[in-house]
């Protein structure tokens, strides 16, 4: 694709903003794309904009809770660009304890992101890409890419995480689902399941743990290379692990 629109959610840190900066570094590989970024935090997101101006590379910021409206990205990225090539869902919540000590305001809080907001941005990106006009290369019909960062949490369970795992085995269902209609519509639909990273959404960590973890730039780096296979294959499920297994 020759200046492909990307939306990125979450993208003002951890993996999201790897990937941000990631795309700006191979913007070359990328068609020089368009950009269209999204977190709850502006001043994260004003200094990705500067980063992707400098580098040549056109930039609207969204500052928003996904949670709140998640169809607006979308239309957001539309109406300023006039399509939507490729979707990166790197937008994600959390929270954890102990099974028998988590509340109905926690179970809330975290599907209304990692599951109904995943459900109705994405939805609403695929009825985007399905009515636009497919790019055509060696006769394949490429109509768009959507990218969920779901997690190793998606396919095995991890003590104190219940409710996280029970979101992330949803959007594991979503992506099976989707795939049913993508693969008739041209649409690939990659489902990347990072183990262990040093991100944000860990708090406090020992130098020591850091240590035996994988750095948001490693996850941003296969994202991106799943992105430029030729659109006659699919890079349908990435496991990314740290070398010494799940911590």
């Amino acid at each position: 694709m020759n200046s492909p629109v990307i939306l990125i959610t979450g993208a003002g840190k951890g993996i999201g903003k790897s990937i941000v900066e990631t795309i700006i570094q191979r913007k070359n590989e990328l068609g020089t794309p368009r950009l269209l970024l999204t977190s709850r935090t502006q001043s994260d997101l004003a200094v990705l904009q500067n980063l992707s101006k400098n580098a040549g590379i056109e930039c609207e910021i969204l500052p928003l809770d996904l949670a709140d409206d998640p169809k607006k990205p979308v239309q957001a990225a539309v109406e300023k660009f006039g399509r939507l090539d490729q979707v990166i869902h790197s937008a994600g919540v959390g929270r954890f304890g102990n099974f028998l000590e988590l509340t109905k305001e926690d179970v809330q809080f975290t599907m209304k992101t990692n599951v109904e907001a995943t459900f109705l941005l994405m939805q609403a990106a695929y009825a985007q890409m399905q009515k636009q006009s497919p790019i055509k290369k060696d006769f394949i019909e490429h109509r768009g890419d959507l990218v969920f960062i779901t997690s190793v949490a998606a396919e095995k369970a991890f003590d104190h995480s219940s409710v996280y795992c029970m979101s992330k085995f949803a959007q594991r269902g979503l992506v099976e689902a989707m795939r049913l209609y993508a693969r008739k519509d041209g649409i690939r639909v990659i489902d990347v399941k990072p183990g262990a990273v040093h991100t944000p959404m860990w708090g406090e960590v020992p130098t020591e743990m850091i240590s035996k973890m994988m750095q948001p730039e490693d996850i941003a780096q296969v994202i991106v290379d799943a992105l430029l296979i030729h659109p006659r294959s699919s890079v349908e499920d990435i496991l990314v692990r740290p070398i010494a297994g799940d911590l």
